[in-house]
């Protein structure tokens, strides 16, 4: 059962970063790279799960903090940048 949540929450990674690649906008490619990070998160909570081994939800939630620290970073460069935009 386990395996068949592994192959789901890849797919779902496949499907955001092909997302990612293709997204309209820049926030559509923001918001699939933060489902990716987020599915990256799950992915590793089972794998260390399946395994065993509980230090592997220490990663996990490290990576979730990279990647909301990140997430934010990019957003406010966006709209730093459209705010330059604006007043131009």
């Amino acid at each position: 059962m386990l395996l068949v949540s592994i192959i789901a929450i890849l797919m779902v990674m496949l499907l955001a970063l092909l997302r990612a690649f293709i997204g309209p906008t820049h926030y559509d490619r923001i918001l699939a790279v933060n489902i990716f990070g987020t599915k990256t998160i799950l992915f590793i909570a089972v794998l260390g799960f399946l395994s065993g081994r509980p230090e592997f939800l220490d990663i996990a939630l490290v990576y979730a903090l990279l990647n909301f620290i990140s997430i934010i970073g990019v957003l406010r460069f966006f709209e730093y940048q459209q705010r330059n935009k604006d007043n131009s």
